[in-house]
């Protein structure tokens, strides 16, 4: 008796166990969560009980006489400091190549041949959450019989500008003048991120990844887009991945040239440690193990040597922010660094940082005046603050997971590699990744027609399997 009442406790308690576990899975499977759309009002004062405007304005960049005198002025007066002998661009900008750089500024750069550059594709502004929202926005020169465009809404970072498509626009909306085909035509919507460039910076804290995502996303339902494609890298690519995660049924791709994993579990420690020896075992591919390893080195001393400016910037942004918006060759040595080292880490061994080889003088200096005659150097720092304050890996965003059919086009002069196997955890609809042959951080910038040709076979791909169907 002892002993049936015994087997009958046992089976009881299994009963319990697999109950429980069915439960379990039952009810932890996945929710299909979305991120919640950020309704805020980033205006000054109190928010106004009158609607707000949705007019949508035409934009032109347009410069006084008293601010490029200022300019000038400022540019004649600057102090330089001798760099240490031999020590090319490991300290920072080398100053002698700095004076080159003011030098040109002074005497060769033409600003207002530049503004002509900046005003040849349509700008607008329109308020959204309380504040002016500046975008490009450029439709197709000609479209063949029965073919829409596709709306793609690319996002810039720091200390980028919407200046960095300038070059791959003309591609996306006339792909078949560029020997690219002509099976898919993008119409392109570039928008500055509140606080950079023409959008007017919030006035109010709390401005983050997930608010620039919720107003973008209401800049794209006014302009009548309802489906659209996304496409960013630096900030852009955390804007974008916040859209996806808001909107999943309205982003219909998501294309990134920059995807960090910012939640590491255990498996991803293991392949730190072990995935050189075994990368079979943490699904790297040879690549992966080239550019991640030894990690020490490419890892871990990387973060640390370059990561100085985003420890000021998401503590003390406007610190630091006074002398650079006060000093416009203050602020081109510290852009300056960023575009040297961002494409390719070896350019810190030269004197000139490399900084012509992947850009033009021209280039460089119209997205610093962006910077300069905008003011919003402190503001742009300010969006480290914002997203970085409570920590990383404690916001919802980076706790829930992307469902929206996504490409990665993975550069390798990027400063950390972010592996095929880590982006699937996050990207669970990673339909496209793609080694890159060349190319660093800023790549729309950079290598414009190897990003434009990664776009179009990746929208390709969504667009012959219906990808954003399948919900």
């Amino acid at each position: 008796e002892f002993c049936s009442s015994l087997a009958g406790i046992m089976l009881l308690e299994v009963l319990l166990v697999l109950g429980t576990l069915l439960i379990y899975f039952f009810f932890s499977k996945k929710k299909e969560e979305t991120l919640p759309f950020k309704d805020g009002w980033w205006g000054k004062g109190q928010k106004p009980v009158t609607k707000e405007d949705t007019s949508i304005r035409p934009f032109k960049v347009e410069t006084t006489e008293e601010e490029l005198s200022d300019l000038f002025r400022r540019l004649d007066q600057a102090r330089f400091t001798e760099p240490l002998e031999n020590s090319c661009f490991h300290y920072g900008t080398n100053s002698v190549y700095l004076r080159k750089v003011v030098s040109y500024w002074k005497n060769q750069f033409n600003w207002k041949k530049q503004v002509e550059i900046l005003n040849k594709y349509p700008q607008f502004k329109t308020k959204i959450q309380g504040i002016d929202i500046h975008f490009v926005h450029v439709k197709p020169p000609r479209l063949p019989e029965g073919q829409s465009a596709k709306p793609l809404l690319m996002v810039h970072g720091w200390p980028g500008s919407f200046y960095e498509f300038y070059k791959i626009i003309p591609l996306l909306t006339d792909p078949a003048s560029h020997g690219l085909g002509d099976e898919h035509i993008f119409e392109v919507i570039c928008p500055s991120i509140p606080g950079y460039g023409f959008s007017e910076a919030p006035h109010k804290k709390d401005f983050n990844s997930v608010s620039a995502a919720s107003v973008f996303y209401e800049l794209m339902l006014r302009l009548g887009f309802d489906e659209f494609y996304t496409q960013g890298g630096d900030w852009g690519w955390l804007i974008c991945t916040n859209l996806a995660q808001i909107a999943p049924n309205h982003v219909k791709g998501l294309h990134l040239n920059m995807a960090s994993v910012s939640k590491l579990g255990l498996t991803h420690l293991l392949s730190i440690l072990l995935g050189r020896y075994f990368p079979g075992l943490f699904g790297f591919q040879d690549e992966d193990v080239r550019r991640m390893f030894p990690f020490l080195k490419k890892g871990l001393y990387r973060i640390l040597s370059e990561s100085g400016y985003a420890h000021i910037q998401a503590t003390k942004p406007d610190t630091v922010g006074c002398g650079l918006n006060d000093s416009p060759v203050g602020l081109a040595a510290y852009i300056l660094e960023k575009f040297s080292s961002w494409t390719d880490m070896e350019f810190q061994n030269l004197e000139d940082g490399g900084l012509e080889r992947k850009f033009s003088l021209d280039d460089l200096l119209t997205n610093i005046m962006i910077y300069w005659v905008s003011g919003c150097i402190v503001s742009s720092m300010r969006f480290y603050k914002e997203n970085l304050q409570k920590g990383i890996g404690t916001q919802k965003h980076e706790k829930l997971t992307v469902q929206v059919p996504t490409g990665i086009a993975s550069f390798p002069n990027e400063i950390l590699h972010t592996p095929q196997a880590w982006a699937k955890k996050k990207y669970t609809n990673l339909i496209s990744f793609h080694f890159m042959p060349r190319g660093g951080h800023f790549a729309a910038f950079e290598e414009p027609e190897l990003l434009a040709k990664d776009i179009l076979q990746f929208v390709g791909k969504v667009e012959k399997e219906q990808l954003w169907k399948k919900k």
